[in-house]
């Protein structure tokens, strides 16, 4: 069969520039090396037949606010998003924590003395009307149509290191919040600008939240992969791409890749100054992902911890700052920054009933083998004693492992490269537009695009946009609200019938 285009990857970029090639009527192959679709965003039984893990995002705050899914109509395909009544939660020892809600006068109230600072540095972004998500989520390469107002705050504070940051607090949980949501960045904090991703994931917190999708990250995937198929569009899995050769003619060929699968994909066509660029993009820290199937809920010391989402393990600002820096230099830190997901705070479906699972991981130098289980069970049994007793079962993925699952993540950097100054702002070359390679018809669609990583698909849509203006001469969005929706229809309706 004849394609107009050609999508090699299926994880959420992959998929979004698939869904808007067919809504322009464009015939479209999508090839996956895996077996299963959905590169990061999959869902799958990774410890016990009836426990349902996130195998890597698991909260989507990025995804609850992209203009593409906004555009594409999760909502109409069968996907909901489920906030906890805590988005994220930091324990400290002795039963204390910061907590945050999605109210910023209700987080700040618990602050103590640092409840005005926190308020003056989070309302402007966190406001429903303040653009701030639009502009995170925007082109880089293109100034916004109007300034929002989250803009001069994020500009003045988020130029500024994570340490920098926290001389506005007094408190040791107004600190220790901005170290956990900062710390996401898989930076020393005391790099620019670890500063702003923490302003960026707690701004996201209060607007809209950090929701898990009911029934898991998957659901996503499904609504996208049934769009793709209702509209003609073609899709191959278990085909491991290793150079354009391998691919049937194409007009347009659109890469979910990273920098370094690009290179090596698309190396007889691109030009050597191109491939050099390619060659300096950095990489960030791997993770090692350790998901436990548990008999009952995570029994944290603060009540408030219970009802989280999310938790930010590590204790202090500066012990997770410390544990930052260790692995920075290469080394592992006896006492890591966890990251657990609670999804059967809202879901309770993901575990048999009054049975939970918990998803963690921990950072660790690229390309690391090191199981960290033992470390990461510490640090939850120092804020949940008690937690051991709870193990059912636990499975563990190292970060040369996680490479391994999904070459996109080179070391077992899950966010498609260092989050530096540099590399925010040129991903993953300095170009005007940094979907468009220099060969004719090559596009890159992946997360090492702008405009940052993330389940949110702006950089396969902005990269398919570029390829239809390009190749196809189609100057106009297409209309991805129609895509694929009576399948869709069809599938929950037999659904709710019971039928499957």
């Amino acid at each position: 069969m004849d394609y107009d285009a050609v999508v090699v990857g299926s994880g959420p970029n992959g998929l979004a520039a698939a869904v808007t090639l067919t809504a322009a009527g464009l015939r479209v192959l999508v090839m996956e090396g895996a077996t299963s679709l959905g590169g990061g965003c999959r869902t799958e039984e990774l410890t016990l037949p009836g426990f349902w893990h996130d195998v890597c995002s698991t909260a989507h705050p990025l995804a609850a606010v992209s203009p593409f899914f906004r555009r594409f109509g999760l909502k109409a395909r069968g996907v909901r998003f489920v906030n906890a009544e805590v988005e994220f939660a930091h324990p400290l020892d002795g039963g204390r924590a910061a907590v945050v809600t999605r109210s910023v006068e209700d987080t700040a109230d618990r602050l103590g003395p640092d409840a005005s600072a926190y308020r003056r540095l989070l309302e402007p972004l966190a406001a429903g009307d303040s653009g701030f998500t639009n502009l995170l989520l925007s082109p880089i390469r293109l100034p916004p149509t109007r300034y929002p107002r989250g803009l001069a705050p994020f500009a003045l504070h988020g130029l500024r290191s994570a340490q920098g940051l926290a001389r506005r607090f007094r408190t040791p949980e107004a600190r220790a919040l901005l170290a956990g949501a900062a710390a996401h960045g898989m930076l020393p904090l005391t790099a620019v600008p670890s500063g702003a991703v923490g302003l960026m994931l707690t701004a996201l917190a209060h607007e809209p939240g950090w929701p898990f999708v009911q029934g898991g990250s998957a659901r996503i995937i499904d609504a996208m992969r049934d769009a793709v198929v209702a509209a003609g569009g073609h899709i191959e899995t278990g085909h491991w791409v290793g150079s354009l050769a391998e691919l049937p003619p194409a007009r347009a060929v659109l890469l979910d890749v990273a920098p370094r699968a690009l290179a090596s994909i698309a190396a007889e066509r691109l030009p050597a100054g191109y491939l050099r660029a390619l060659g300096r993009f950095r990489y960030g820290a791997g993770v090692c992902k350790i998901d436990f199937a548990l008999s009952g809920p995570v029994p944290w010391t603060n009540e408030a911890c219970q009802r989280a989402a999310i938790m930010h393990l590590g204790g202090t600002f500066e012990e997770i700052a410390a544990a930052e820096a260790e692995i920075a230099v290469g080394r592992h830190p006896a006492a890591p920054y966890v990251l657990a997901g609670q999804p059967c705070t809202v879901d309770p479906a993901r575990a048999p009933q009054g049975q939970h699972v918990l998803w963690t991981y921990c950072h660790v130098p690229s390309g690391s083998d090191v199981d960290m289980t033992t470390p990461v069970e510490a640090q939850l049994e120092r804020f949940a004693p008690g937690f051991r007793d709870l193990v059912l079962a636990s499975t563990v993925r190292t970060a040369a492992q996680q490479e391994q699952y999904n070459p996109n993540y080179v070391g077992g950097d899950i966010a498609a490269g260092a989050q530096t100054l540099r590399q925010t702002v040129a991903r993953p070359v300095a170009r005007w537009n940094p979907y468009r390679t220099p060969a004719r018809g090559i596009y890159l669609c992946s997360s090492s695009a702008p405009p940052l990583p993330g389940v949110h698909g702006r950089c396969g849509e902005l990269a398919a946009l570029t390829a239809l203006r390009d190749v196809f001469g189609v100057r106009t969005e297409p209309d991805l609200g129609s895509v694929g929706l009576d399948r869709t229809a069809r599938r929950l309706a037999t659904t709710v019938d019971g039928s499957k």
